[in-house]
């Protein structure tokens, strides 16, 4: 028994060893394993992400012959079916990585399509640069012509030039003259003043100090009760007598005053704020001053005074001497005014 149990310890000692190498060999293969399998996976991942770059890459170039197929979609109804084929087939490859070759060939073909469609955009190119070069030609016609215009404008610029200069020199002599004008104005205009003075002052002599003739600033006045009855323009003795002797003096006075002063007599007819009556010969104080100042100018036109030098105006009511609506003051308002001016 002592030798059997010997037998099967030693049985055991030799069969440990044998599993413990078949144990060993067995990780070294799992192992081996192992590591073939990691190294297949790198590299199929490799693949994968090149793959997967080459599809972006792909998917790029075809958005971007999509965009130049829409471009010529109206020009290439081929290319826009090959567009239409490449984006089918990017939808199958998204879903199937293994068709990723066929994609590739479809992918160069759409590029020999793009190709040949550069090439024809390089032909439209050069004539367009034909185009080009004709309108180049035209240009420098109208250059020419735009230059020959600039000089024209230079020449009428310096024509211009000359006329302003000219017009300055003719200005300063206008300036003279307008200068020598008004002195002469301002000459006569004294020298009528001093024989509207004289005049005046003849008159006065002449009609005597009354207290219905009187001189008011530059104008003679007569009042009215002097030359007319109430609401009449028919001038009575009385004032008949003063005219014919005032027409002495404008007479006088004609002869005395150089041709070269131009002058009139102006005769101006006022009346009072009152209406004229109803019914009347007169429709207002307009039609009553006027006629009355035309009476006075054609008594001394009667006389010999030149029609030349007489002006009559009517301004009735509208311009009183005093304000208010006493007898009084109606009495001073209703007036015939002579006023020597200038014509």
């Amino acid at each position: 028994m002592a030798l059997a149990a010997r037998g099967r310890r030693r049985a055991t000692q030799d069969i440990w060893p044998g599993f413990v190498d078949v144990l060993s060999t067995l990780l070294l293969v799992f192992i081996f394993l192992l590591s073939i399998f990691a190294i297949v996976q790198f590299f199929l991942s490799r693949e994968v992400s090149e793959g997967e770059t080459l599809l972006e890459q792909l998917r790029l170039q075809i958005e971007e012959l999509g965009q130049d197929l829409a471009m010529e979609r109206s020009e290439n109804f081929e290319l826009s079916n090959t567009l239409a084929m490449l984006q089918a087939t990017l939808a199958d490859t998204e879903d199937e990585r293994d068709r990723l070759a066929g994609q590739l060939v479809d992918a160069e073909g759409a590029a020999a399509a793009a190709g040949n469609r550069i090439l024809a955009l390089e032909d439209d190119l050069a004539e367009e640069e034909q185009l080009s070069q004709r309108a180049m030609s035209q240009i420098e016609i109208l250059q020419a012509q735009l230059n020959a215009v600039y000089s024209q404008l230079d020449a009428l610029s310096e024509a211009l030039d000359v006329a302003e200069a000219q017009d300055a020199a003719n200005q300063l002599v206008i300036e003279d003259l307008s200068e020598r004008l008004n002195l002469a104005l301002i000459e006569q205009v004294e020298e009528l003043s001093s024989y509207r003075s004289d005049f005046f002052g003849r008159l006065r002599e002449i009609l005597g100090d009354r207290e219905n003739i009187r001189i008011v600033g530059d104008r003679f006045v007569f009042q009215s009760e002097v030359l007319f009855d109430v609401g009449a323009d028919d001038i009575g003795d009385a004032g008949r007598d003063q005219l014919v002797a005032l027409a002495s003096a404008i007479r006088q006075l004609e002869s005395e005053i150089p041709d070269d002063i131009e002058w009139v007599l102006q005769v101006n007819g006022h009346t009072d704020a009152q209406p004229v009556r109803p019914g009347g010969e007169f429709e207002s104080n307009w039609d009553l001053s006027a006629a009355r100042a035309i009476s006075v100018v054609e008594l001394l036109i009667d006389e010999g005074v030149s029609a030349d030098r007489l002006v009559a105006a009517g301004y009735g009511e509208y311009q009183p001497l005093e304000e208010g609506d006493t007898p009084e003051v109606y009495a001073r308002n209703r007036r015939i005014e002579l006023k020597l001016t200038e014509g």
